[in-house]
């Protein structure tokens, strides 16, 4: 782990990012009046949100037709019949 003040991270900034990024060092800590204050670590790719997450997994109905056509009243009134 490499620490360094705000003169010297202007200074070697580049260096320091090079070294985060060929993963020579994990981080690099910035210090302000010796008080870390930033971390530089290496860019990692959002693992993606979990929209979709479920896609592929719950069937699908063709159209509003299919849909609208599914008979529901069972899950309602249980074996009672409509009136």
């Amino acid at each position: 782990m490499i620490s360094a003040n705000m003169l010297d991270a202007k200074t070697n900034l580049s260096k320091y990012v090079a070294a985060v990024a060929n993963r020579k060092e994990p981080f690099v800590v910035l210090l302000r009046n010796g008080v870390p204050v930033a971390k530089i670590v290496p860019y990692q790719e959002d693992p993606g949100s979990r929209i979709g997450i479920a896609k592929g997994k719950i069937p699908a109905l063709c159209s509003l037709e299919d849909f609208n056509s599914i008979d529901v009243s069972s899950d309602f009134l249980g074996d009672q019949e409509l009136l």
